[in-house]
């Protein structure tokens, strides 16, 4: 099965430009990983040329194999300790107001890598001012994890997860959301999911029915582009008013935010999103210090 002809709204022209190449370049000198070149982001050349970035801590080699995802998988190298280090003196370089940090999966660590997330957090709090959002995997860290958002994507609906997600759990995925809320009501929780995967209208309500349920109040919702060969192809590109008519939908359930769009993606322009949550909120980053 070969994914249908991408259609002329996902056609997106953004030449890499210097600033593009630079950062690329300092990226390789602190051996940074990002997700943006891991993942092979649609974004990435905006974002670059932006100064923009979104860290991937733990390594680039997930432990698992999801259908949809580009970034390697195998074996993982053991932690680099001193990673949060270079993150944060990255982060300071480029003068981040906010912060990204996300992972591959870590199966192979008792907590999932989560120590390192807050090693990370702990660094970036000493050395920069940004705000700081994680994008998680599905562990339930013991270590108390500190951000302004909490991340974590349920990525399909629950029937494709056998395809999509072989060794994750929709419920835990959600559960792992629900509990983030309730350890601090001030976070601001966040999640995601792909369209084009062969889900249909209903469950794509109903993803966002029990992400609400679960006390998620940001989600975002973008298109599914197939990575590689070997991943999943696209079973549909998803039309731009389709799109708007499920940040419409969202928006109506009590959803502080909805990013619905094509090239929408979990990380994208989340400092504008964040910015947008804290004036309709104040105060409520001071909380998470």
């Amino acid at each position: 099965m070969s994914s249908p002809r991408k259609p002329s709204w996902l056609i997106k022209s953004f030449p890499s430009s210097g600033k593009s190449h630079a950062l690329k370049k300092r990226l390789r000198e602190l051996r940074l990983h990002t997700v943006c070149e891991s993942a092979s982001c649609p974004n990435i050349h905006e974002c670059f040329s932006r100064s923009t970035a979104t860290f991937m801590i733990l390594g680039d080699v997930c432990t698992r194999a999801c259908g949809f995802c580009g970034v390697n998988k195998g074996a993982p190298l053991p932690v680099d300790r001193e990673e949060p280090h270079r993150v944060a003196r990255m982060a300071g370089e480029l003068r981040l107001k906010h912060v990204v940090i996300t992972s591959v999966t870590r199966d192979d660590l008792p907590d999932g890598g989560a120590s390192h997330y807050a090693d990370t957090i702990s660094m970036l709090r000493q050395r920069t001012q940004a705000t700081i959002e994680i994008l998680v995997p599905d562990f339930f860290p013991e270590t108390c994890l500190r951000p302004d958002v909490f991340n974590h994507n349920i990525e399909t609906v629950p029937r494709l997860y056998p395809a999509v997600r072989p060794s994750s759990d929709y419920n835990r995925s959600l559960d792992l959301l629900k509990r983030a809320k309730e350890r601090n009501p001030a976070l601001i929780t966040k999640s995601g999911i792909m369209l084009g995967l062969g889900e249909s209208h209903e469950e794509v309500i109903e993803a966002l029915k029990d992400l609400r349920a679960a006390g998620c109040d940001v989600a975002t919702i973008g298109q599914y582009l197939q990575p590689g060969k070997s991943q999943r192809p696209v079973a549909a590109y998803v039309p731009p008013e389709r799109f708007e008519e499920y940040r419409e939908i969202g928006e109506g359930m009590g959803f502080l935010h909805v990013a619905s769009g094509p090239f929408v993606r979990s990380s994208f322009n989340a400092g504008v999103i964040f910015l947008k949550r804290t004036k309709k909120n104040p105060g409520v980053s001071s909380q998470n210090k």
